[in-house]
């Protein structure tokens, strides 16, 4: 029996306002609330709303037959709640049925995992929590954020006790193997790895609607033809897709719901493919090969690497001034200061700041509100930089600093000791912070 895996993320940010200069030290307000209101409301609309509804239905007309997986960021799941929480009471009828897996993930869809492996950690644990809260699973796959995997990851994953881990089939690590089976990290044999099969995944993220592509219209049938194509003893295609792709980047009009209205139909009756989840393919499979990824790999552009997020100096400066200041924060013990912590560590910021303009050029100006990435950094770093003076005005007398590293660095710690005669000085009265207000 060969399976097919379907799975979404859904995120998103929580986009930042225009922040000026002349606003630090005077405003803690950095959220666009409007527009984070607007869009997520826009978004549940068009594309959660629907997609829930049509996932309900294929459920309850082919029973365990279908099964799909969600992959639900924290600053998804917490605008959801605000602004749109029919789409949580839809995600968690869907979890009634038993025929959905959710999996973990950093909780800020942060790249945590490649700057402060204890925040990192700390992120996995309180996103398992609250999918557990809601939704009454508590997740043995890991999807880490924009799917970024190496093997010193795979071994916190593993020790933290996750079992199955999401990721690219990128081309670089694989050779010559395929992406259609099911691995298991050469670090730590008892992580099994399944792979994205990015060309199946990304016909329907971007070329679905693309009437120049010679491929267009893609049917059902058609699809499910290419599937067919894979090789007999190939076990396993996983489509890993934003959740956005229904109704957002590919609207309605364009036939997308008719697709996956049809899919299952069209799977079970004309392939030899059944529905699965990555947790039952991890038990039902026997992984076939070790993977070795010494240099963490990502699902994003043609290089699958990480320079859609680190890779130009205003990426690595923020990135780094950013995981300086992480262990002052958790000092601080102030839930206002944590939350706007986590929120400055979506990888998002960081995306907006890519340079990139060559063959994926289209891709990020498609996900950026920023007019140049130079605009972005600016904002993110008059954001920061007022950040950081309210969590120095907290600060402890002696603390431990972390040094974060470039993204191919190590990180390093030093003592920064505070003389005697300040730690007599009584701690500043706090200002109350003003309210808090994808791509």
């Amino acid at each position: 029996m060969k399976f097919i895996n379907l799975c979404f993320q859904v995120h998103q940010p929580y986009r930042l306002r225009t922040y000026r200069f002349f606003n630090i030290g005077q405003d803690h307000q950095y959220y666009d609330d409007y527009q984070n209101r607007h869009i997520i409301r826009r978004v549940a609309e068009i594309s959660y709303l629907p997609a829930n509804k049509m996932m309900l239905d294929l459920i309850r007309e082919f029973g365990t037959a279908f099964k799909v997986t969600y992959s639900i960021s924290g600053p998804a799941l917490e605008q959801l709640m605000q602004h749109a929480p029919e789409v949580i009471h839809g995600f968690q009828e869907l979890a009634s049925t038993g025929c959905v897996e959710f999996t973990g993930e950093t909780y800020s869809h942060s790249l945590a995992s490649l700057g402060d492996k204890e925040e990192f950690i700390r992120q996995v644990v309180k996103h398992r929590d609250r999918i557990n809260d809601l939704f009454n699973q508590s997740p043995t796959t890991f999807r880490n954020t924009e799917l970024i995997f190496s093997d010193e990851i795979g071994l916190t994953i593993a020790d933290l006790g996750f079992n199955t881990l999401l990721t690219e089939g990128a081309k670089h690590v694989l050779g010559w193997k395929s992406p259609n089976f099911l691995y298991y990290s050469a670090v730590n044999p008892k992580l099994k790895l399944l792979l994205r099969n990015f060309r199946l995944s990304d016909d329907i993220i971007f070329r679905f609607s693309n009437r120049t592509w010679s491929e267009w219209p893609v049917t059902t049938e058609k699809f499910v033809g290419w599937m067919n194509k894979v090789p007999e003893n190939e076990e396993v295609i996983n489509l890993f897709l934003n959740y956005e792709t229904l109704g957002e980047q590919q609207w309605k009009e364009t036939g997308i719901f008719d697709f996956f209205y049809n899919l299952p139909r069209t799977v079970l009756t004309h392939s030899p493919f059944r529905f699965s989840t990555p947790g039952e393919v991890s038990k039902q499979l026997q992984p076939v090969a070790p993977i070795t990824v010494l240099y963490p790999i990502s699902w994003a552009d043609e290089e699958k690497d990480l320079t859609a997020w680190l890779g130009n100096e205003l990426q690595d400066e923020a990135f780094r001034k950013l995981y300086e200041i992480g262990n002052a924060v958790l000092q601080c013990n102030r839930p206002d200061v944590l939350r706007d912590w986590e929120r400055l560590q979506t990888s998002d910021h960081f995306y907006y700041m890519c340079t990139k303009w060559f063959s994926d050029g289209e891709v990020h100006k498609y996900f950026n509100p920023y007019a140049s990435p130079y605009e972005a950094f600016i904002n993110y770093m008059n954001v920061l930089s007022d950040f950081t003076i309210r969590v120095e005005e907290d600060e402890q007398p002696v603390l431990e600093v972390k040094k974060a590293p470039s993204p191919k660095g190590k990180r390093v710690s030093v003592k920064k000791d505070v003389p005697k005669s300040e730690t007599s000085v009584k701690p500043k009265t706090q200002k109350k912070p003003g309210k808090t207000a994808k791509k």
